[in-house]
């Protein structure tokens, strides 16, 4: 299977069209017949094109019984991986953000769940699939190709949603969770809200000029550096509860961060990254790749060109940039994660806050 594959890699790599006699004209007399057959098509220039995902179908059909689609709310918020035959699934966390939890199987059944354990640092989340049944975990391999390998993203139903390139070593992504204010000393406790960032996670809230911030979920913030240091704990695509003072008023407001990034682009390049995932940053650990993926499609797994579950896509961060948390990573999380979620049923009051 891997002589195959990297005489499939030589293939795309000088894609521009592979013409059918040329390909013809090489030996595959120990080529399997579904690739031998394959290979036989013509192919477009993108690397993702039909042919191609039909060439490495094989490898995502292989995960089919371990991808799931996660509901939030009544929405589809991301993928999800299957990671205990009890029906234990991780997924992104920072997409589950309301109630009912749901996923929906290959099979096209939609079963209940529950959020068993969170990891903020990682974002992770593990949902507890409400049923009795025996389900299909993935193996995880801890080995990162090197860039410029080739990896495919499996969707539900078996589906290749993406191919892509590895684009650099493992690294770390920093955060920059931004709420989208200017806050100016109080005479009183807090910090005085002194302008507002059109489009911010604060604007889309309501917050206003004037406005004084007390609180930060349910925390005294007794001058602006507490409030400036609390905030900056906080990752982008966290939600906050805001205590605000507003004349004679007193509110509660809940509002998004935003990353930085996001909030300083163009309107330019804002319509070419496209839509991208809440948390699209502050990964302690993750590697690079540019398969083009939606945001409801990060928390599945990732295959290297073997079939091997080598990680999990956890952001879409640009239209080709993408990030995968490796295994290792992945498998230290989940041993706890797991333990926790066996031990007892989490207080889902505290877990909603830990969203």
């Amino acid at each position: 299977m891997n002589k195959n594959w990297w005489i499939l890699c030589l293939a795309a790599l000088s894609i521009m069209t592979i013409d059918v006699d040329v390909a013809r004209a090489q030996d595959y007399d120990d080529t399997e017949a579904w690739l031998r057959h394959q290979l036989g098509l013509r192919t477009s220039q993108r690397r993702d094109n039909a042919e191609m995902k039909r060439l490495v179908s094989p490898l995502s059909q292989s995960t089919i019984d371990s991808v799931v689609k996660v509901y939030s709310g009544d929405r589809p918020v991301a993928l999800g991986t299957i990671v205990a035959a009890e029906g234990y699934v991780l997924t992104k966390r920072s997409e589950l953000t309301g109630d009912p939890i749901r996923v929906r199987m290959s099979d096209n059944r939609l079963l209940p769940g529950r959020i068993a354990a969170v990891r903020r640092s990682s974002d992770l989340g593990l949902i507890k699939i409400e049923s009795d049944e025996t389900f299909t975990p993935v193996t995880w391999v801890d080995q990162t190709p090197q860039a410029g390998s080739f990896l495919i993203s499996p969707g539900r139903t078996g589906r290749t949603i993406g191919i892509g390139a590895i684009g650099s070593r493992r690294v770390r992504v920093e955060h920059k969770g931004r709420l989208g204010v200017q806050l100016v000393s109080a005479e009183r406790s807090g910090a005085t809200v002194r302008g507002v960032q059109p489009g911010s996670g604060a604007d889309q809230a309501g917050i206003e000029r004037g406005d004084r911030i007390v609180a930060i979920n349910g925390r005294q913030q007794p001058d602006r550096f507490a409030v400036v240091n609390t905030l900056s704990k906080m990752y982008p695509g966290e939600v906050v509860a805001l205590t605000i003072v507003r004349g004679e008023d007193r509110l509660e407001m809940d509002a998004r961060l935003r990353d930085l990034s996001v909030l300083q682009e163009t309107e330019n390049d804002a319509r070419v990254n496209g839509p991208r995932s809440a948390r699209l940053s502050g990964f302690d650990d993750v590697f690079q790749h540019d398969t083009v993926l939606n945001p409801d499609e990060c928390g599945g797994p990732i295959l290297d060109s073997d079939g091997r579950v080598i990680g999990m896509n956890i952001a879409r961060a640009g239209r080709v940039v993408s990030y995968a948390l490796p295994a290792s990573v992945i498998m230290e999380d989940l041993a706890d994660m797991l333990n926790e979620a066996r031990g007892s049923v989490p207080d889902q009051n505290t877990v909603a806050g830990q969203r």
